[in-house]
């Protein structure tokens, strides 16, 4: 198993944020902000990047956080740090908005 991941590679971030963005896409779409449909595009949004992570077939587990934030001019500011093998162990954050609210994925891969 150590050979394999070996040859497998560090994680591949664009290939993520490629991924991250389509679920992005696929569930919010142009839709308008919308308190009551908040919880299930969140809910969809991460279900969606998991399901797509893991059929590539590689040896990671993932996490992955979403936010959405309705545009009424406040700041959002988010971070995120890891302790881990810099090596094979990877994360992207991606930003992505459209003329009424924020959408800010985070995903996080450790391989195993």
């Amino acid at each position: 198993i150590v050979t394999f991941l070996l040859f497998q590679g560090s994680f591949n971030s664009e290939e993520a944020d490629a991924i991250v963005k389509e679920c992005i896409e696929n569930v919010v779409g142009g839709d308008d902000y919308s308190q009551s449909q908040v919880n299930k595009w969140t809910a969809s949004i991460v279900e969606g990047c998991l399901t797509q992570l893991v059929k590539q077939g590689k040896h990671y587990k993932y996490i992955v956080t979403c936010a959405v934030m309705q545009k009424t001019g406040g700041g959002l500011h988010t971070a995120n740090s890891c302790y881990w093998d810099t090596a094979m162990d990877g994360s992207c954050t991606v930003r992505w908005e459209n003329r009424s609210m924020y959408c800010v994925v985070s995903v996080f891969a450790v391989s195993v």
